[in-house]
């Protein structure tokens, strides 16, 4: 080697360093988190100083208003997004990762083109990524009758190198005073009523109020950068929401990027579980949580609190991540999480809810990804009546769910154990 020309040297140095990069990026996450997290004191979640730091720390008002339903599955959340759909009067902003060709896409189409028709501005902002499979004749029908699409980061030369960071969230607003937001896209899998594999399990609210406005933001936003159309005036942010004023809800929004190095989402959960005094129940579709966060759902549990995670089985559309949840298991099952797996389908849930009083819906799953790399968007509710539709949903499918037992865990073959070893080392890039 050393007698060799120097180009040759060059473009050597030059692809080691590359590949020295590529491994630094897949495995490790230097400098992209603080070495510790920590605070001296959170108060309990339906106190006024926890709302109060939570919403100064991330930068997203403290609102008080609106109302909020919880929707389990397609058979209950389609009609009555398309019922909402029907009422437009003015405005219809459309935004999810997902779309694919079916029955699912076909009723959506037909209600979107439908209001165009009566006079109501109707947007969709597809993914460049998740949106690929929409259909292009549906998209054509859709213009001819007015409406309009944005595609956020397609894949084109100049932004190969962002094409990974995806928009993942979920926000569908209609007339700037009802929204909707939760795991669920456009594709059949979201049909139905989790009754077999074909039927995946999931969640999603619907809001009004100050609640939609915080999901139109999320929505303007992304619709600026991917059109650059900004969305203005009364038929988006509404002045009057109808409220009477004797709501007792208080909401907070907040809208993660992978463009800031804040990871807003990281201390939104960090500080959220802390918080917890009785419970801590969490539903996600992904489960990669980095160590800081693994570190305080372990601590919650030691000290007491009723700590459980509501994860998929097999039925998965991600195995390898799978896998690399299942090397955390033995952890947390020592420090007394309680730990289930949903059996009839895939759980595509990503919802939690502390001590029956703070819940958190929106598009996030419980992995890194979420939290630096993808668009995404949560809604932060404190109402009990929410909560308790949140945790009734949740002992609902804790019944239908088979619970890993900590002695019966270790005995899991070499085999296992192995995958679980391999596939956790990519957890930066899940």
């Amino acid at each position: 080697m050393a007698d060799s020309p120097w180009w040759v040297l060059f473009f050597f140095g030059v692809g080691l360093l590359a590949s020295i990069t590529a491994v630094i990026s897949l495995f490790f996450a230097l400098g992209r988190r603080p070495q510790r997290m920590w605070t001296d004191e959170v108060e309990a979640v339906d106190s006024i100083d926890f709302l109060r730091t939570m919403a100064a720390l991330l930068n997203a008002p403290l609102r008080r208003g609106g109302h909020a339903d919880l929707l389990d599955n397609g058979d209950a959340f389609f009609p009555a997004m398309l019922e909402d759909f029907a009422s437009a009067e003015r405005s219809i902003n459309f935004m999810v990762y997902i779309w694919e060709p079916g029955r699912a896409s076909d009723m959506v189409f037909d209600a979107l083109i439908a209001a165009c028709r009566r006079g109501v501005q109707v947007r969709i902002l597809l993914d460049g990524f998740g949106g690929m499979r929409c259909p292009d004749e549906d998209l054509d029908r859709f213009r001819e009758a007015g409406g309009t699409v944005g595609v956020f980061r397609p894949l084109r030369f100049g932004k190969l190198l962002r094409f990974h960071r995806r928009n993942h969230r979920r926000a569908i607003i209609i007339d700037g005073r009802i929204g909707w937001t939760g795991g669920a896209a456009v594709g059949d899998k979201w049909l139905g009523d989790a009754r077999n594999p074909d039927e995946w399990r999931d969640s999603m609210v619907r809001v009004t109020g100050c609640l939609a406005e915080n999901l139109q933001s999320a929505f303007a936003e992304l619709w600026a950068f991917a059109t650059g159309e900004m969305l203005t005036g009364d038929s988006f942010f509404p002045v009057d929401f109808g409220d009477d004023g004797s709501s007792h809800v208080r909401s907070m929004g907040v809208i993660s990027s992978p463009s800031s190095e804040e990871h807003p989402l990281r201390l939104f959960f960090f500080l959220s579980f802390l918080a917890a005094r009785k419970r801590l129940w969490i539903a996600s579709a992904y489960f990669v949580p980095d160590k800081h966060l693994r570190e305080v759902i372990k601590r919650r549990a030691r000290a007491g609190v009723d700590v459980r995670l509501l994860l998929p089985n097999e039925h998965t559309d991600a195995t390898p991540i799978r896998f690399a949840s299942h090397s955390y298991y033995q952890e947390l099952l020592d420090a007394g999480v309680r730990i289930f797996e949903f059996q009839p389908t895939f759980l595509h849930s990503k919802t939690f809810v502390v001590d029956g009083q703070w819940a958190v819906v929106g598009s996030a799953n419980m992995d890194v990804r979420s939290k630096e790399l993808n668009e995404e968007n949560v809604l932060g509710i404190l109402e009990p009546e929410f909560s308790a539709q949140l945790e009734a949903s949740f002992e609902r499918d804790l019944a239908r769910s088979e619970e890993i037992i900590g002695r019966e865990w270790r005995k899991r073959g070499l085999g296992r154990r192995l995958l679980e070893r391999l596939f956790v080392l990519f957890a930066e890039q899940y």
